[in-house]
């Protein structure tokens, strides 16, 4: 697992298994148990750290699902983190749920135009025939037999 101090920037590699709450060694501050799966920023990244800290603020870490499933969608950058805590905004979604939307503009249950890829996406008319054609070409009139 991977702990994290947000003061000093640093995350070490630690069983779980440790009693009580694991100190940095560095200021003594609490770590956070980030998780396994966590890409941890160099730390001279100021937008990879900025970013990690309002993921693990929120509440969302990096423990991984069953089969090695991963722990979803995590925003990488301010930027990121921005689109979904305006998303929240405007929606009235939990904060903790909206850094995990893959697409801001996609969103499930929140809105009339909300929707993950996959359910329901779907343009009318795309995957016939009549969509491929190319427009201004004479259709073929209907063999007979």
């Amino acid at each position: 697992m991977h702990f994290v101090c947000l003061a000093c920037r640093a995350a070490w590699k630690k069983t779980p298994a440790s009693q009580g709450p694991v100190r940095c060694p560095q200021c003594r501050a609490e770590l956070i148990n980030a998780g396994a799966d966590l890409a941890v920023p160099k730390r001279r990244d100021d937008a990879g750290w900025r970013a990690l800290e309002a993921v693990l603020r929120a509440g969302l870490t990096f423990h991984g699902g069953c089969c090695g499933t991963g722990p979803g969608y995590r925003p990488r950058t301010p930027r990121e983190v921005q689109e979904r805590l305006a998303l929240a905004g405007r929606t009235g979604m939990p904060v903790k749920k909206a850094l995990a939307v893959v697409d801001p503009t996609l969103t499930d249950r929140y809105g009339a135009a909300a929707r993950t890829p996959g359910r329901g996406t779907r343009t009318p008319g795309r995957g016939t025939r009549t969509a491929r054609r190319a427009t201004g070409v004479p259709q073929r009139p209907p063999k007979t037999a």
